[in-house]
């Protein structure tokens, strides 16, 4: 039976997170590695499907290396091609929330089928039923869809529910950027406004190093390291952790050895990056947050004076240069009291707790980031919902139309900030059918628009002459049918159990390869010293284990390992009884010689350990 428990997961575009609700408080859970996050990087190898940090490690190296995949949720059209084969973003997330899934059912040990995942407040219904479907083809029923401003105040406000506050979320990640203002207050959590960029995060300061350092050793030696692949995986490496130790030193060194070869032997990176050139290489992107931080205060109409608690949320909002801009901004010192990796997790399983009960009189109020409408006459946008409106919501508007006897109407149905249609977003598009006669702008077409808990809409259109309705749920503006998720679901199941054996494979083969290594190393220590006859038993069940190898038979491998481990033990039991033998004989004959060759009288048994101490320091001697 499955677990009630609902996981929170904070999926990154650099790392991701998962929390649980334990007691009444959300709790981090480890991955195998023992890490508090996991890169959210896809690597496939030798048939394998690898996550993590072993997958991390091969980003730049291994071309089947998938990272930051988060960027392209939401893109129809976007295809990841590996070995032939296509993989869309929602299969590659999926992934990813597949190796959560199961070391979160190792943790809480049972079945985990529900959770709540985090998106930046910014995100677009594309993007979001993108996300849902990532965690369907998972195995994951998503039970709520929330933004990870809003998930980060939720673990900061757990315990602060008698505060009426008003929050600012700054929240700074791998690959995408938001602010958003909430007001906290009786358990109630408003999200006031939300604003961001989707496609700005730490990826890019640690691009903007690997760069400097690009530039600067081609300068130096005239090589680009750009061109070769494993010099970029160390130049990435090196990148992030230089960024990082930042975080806390004035300068730092950055060192990478035999990094290219020239003319006269292997060359060296070596050089040192200071604090203030790293600000100086990065001014621009720290700048270009001002602008979402603006309008997020505006569209909720206060003053950086008004804010009375300042959060910040993700890993890049531990660079200095951003916490001073923030400060400076808001006049206040950011409160630091939340792991900013972990915080977004931890608000998540804080939501998973509210689903089930566990936790009480916590309401959370989320808005819509982008306006929601339709194309009317000229290719107008024509907003029914505006951002930041409070969900779920729903919204009617009427509508007449566009000539005489028109039959029937398009709906266009649109998601963004521009006045024309065709520089918005398109969700979907459906048609009203059956319009009785009439002159233009007589018929009334009554447009709903529903924004369910998880933002994701609901469109209908209703003919108020007629009754005619017709009404589309914008489920598929993530690009997948629902044959298609199923059919994902299926395939991620297989892979899963093809995976695992393919690991299976894997270690079994190491395993015979050890054995056949130990196996030559005992024949050649037992020559001499045991029977031709064991020696040769242990010798055909080897040939039988190589050939059981070569034919690729796993039950025959398996056996063949047993029989062989079993020959191999017999005769390293053997040699050791042989050796403790030898030994006592030895130690004896040793003493005897000792004492008979000793030269100052005295007997064997007191210069044993002299008599050997004594030896050392002549060759010592001699070798001066």
């Amino acid at each position: 039976m499955a677990s009630n428990k609902i996981i929170g997961i904070d999926l990154g575009t650099t790392n991701s997170a998962v929390a649980v609700l334990e007691g009444n408080e959300p709790k981090i859970i480890t991955n195998p590695d023992g890490a508090r996050t996991t890169p959210s990087v896809v690597a496939f190898k030798n048939g394998e499907t690898q996550v993590g940090e072993v997958a991390k490690r091969q980003m730049i190296t291994n071309p089947n290396t998938i990272s930051s995949i988060k960027r392209h949720m939401g893109d129809n059209n976007y295809r990841v091609d590996v070995n032939g084969k296509k993989y869309t973003p929602q299969q590659i997330s999926a992934m990813i929330l597949q190796y959560i899934k199961n070391f979160s059912e190792k943790y809480i040990g049972d079945t985990v089928n529900k959770a709540v995942i985090t998106v930046p407040a910014y995100f677009n219904d594309a993007q979001r039923q993108a996300t849902k479907d990532a965690g369907k083809i998972a195995g994951l029923d998503v039970k709520r869809i929330i933004n990870e401003p809003t998930a980060a105040s939720l673990a900061y406000g757990l315990n602060k529910k008698d505060k009426n506050q008003k929050i600012l979320v700054y929240d700074l990640g791998g690959g995408t950027f938001d602010v958003s203002v909430l007001e906290l207050g009786d358990g109630v959590f408003q999200v006031l406004s939300t604003n961001g960029d989707t496609h700005l995060g730490g990826d890019d300061f640690d691009r903007r190093i690997m760069n400097w350092l690009i530039d600067g050793f081609k300068k130096d030696h005239n090589i680009d390291l750009s061109k070769d692949k494993m010099a970029l995986q160390r130049l990435k490496d090196a990148a992030e952790k230089a960024k990082k130790d930042l975080s806390g030193v004035s300068q730092t060194e950055i060192s990478l050895p035999f990094i290219a070869s020239g003319d006269n032997g292997p060359l060296h990176l070596q050089t040192t990056l200071s604090r203030a050139k790293f600000n100086e290489l990065t001014s621009d992107l720290v700048d270009k947050t001002k602008v979402p931080f603006d309008n997020a205060l505006k569209d909720a109409n206060l003053s950086a004076s008004d804010i009375d608690n300042v959060i910040l949320n993700g890993g890049s909002t531990r660079i200095p240069a951003v916490q001073e801009a923030v400060k400076s901004w808001t006049g206040k010192e950011p409160n630091h009291s939340i792991n900013p990796d972990e915080a977004v997790a931890l608000g998540a399983a804080v939501q998973g707790g509210v689903l089930t009960g566990d936790v009480k009189d916590v309401v959370l109020l989320d808005v819509t980031p982008l306006s929601l409408g339709i194309e009317t006459m000229g290719g107008v946008f024509t907003k029914l919902i505006d951002r930041n409106t409070t969900i779920p919501t729903s919204k009617t508007k009427v509508f007449s139309t566009a000539a005489d006897n028109q039959p029937a109407v398009d709906i266009h149905v649109l998601q963004g900030e521009r006045p024309m249609a065709a520089d918005d977003k398109t969700l979907g598009q459906f048609q009203l059918t059956d319009i009785p006669p009439a002159p233009r702008g007589v018929p009334q077409i009554a447009v709903t628009f529903d924004i369910d808990k998880n933002g994701i809409v609901n469109v209908s259109a209703k003919d108020k002459g007629s009754g005619k309705q017709q009404k589309i749920t914008i489920k598929d503006s993530s690009g997948l049918s629902d044959e298609e998720v199923k059919k994902m679901m299926n395939e991620a199941k297989k892979n899963e159990a093809s995976d695992k054996k393919r690991k299976d494979e894997a270690n079994l083969k190491n395993e015979v390869d050890q054995l056949i290594f130990r196996t030559d190393k005992t024949l050649k220590d037992v020559k001499g010293k045991v029977s031709e006859d064991e020696i040769k038993k242990a010798k055909d069940a080897e040939d039988a284990l190589k050939k059981a190898k070569k034919d690729n038979n796993l039950d025959d491998m398996k056996a063949k390992k047993d029989a062989l481990t079993k020959q191999v033990q017999g005769l390293a039991v053997k040699l050791y009884q042989q050796n403790q033998a030898k030994g006592k004989g030895g130690n004896t004959q040793t003493n005897g010689s000792n004492g008979n060759s000793s030269n100052n009288g005295n007997n064997g048994n007191g210069n044993n350990g002299k008599t050997v101490n004594g030896n050392f320091h002549e060759v010592h001697k001699d070798n001066k």
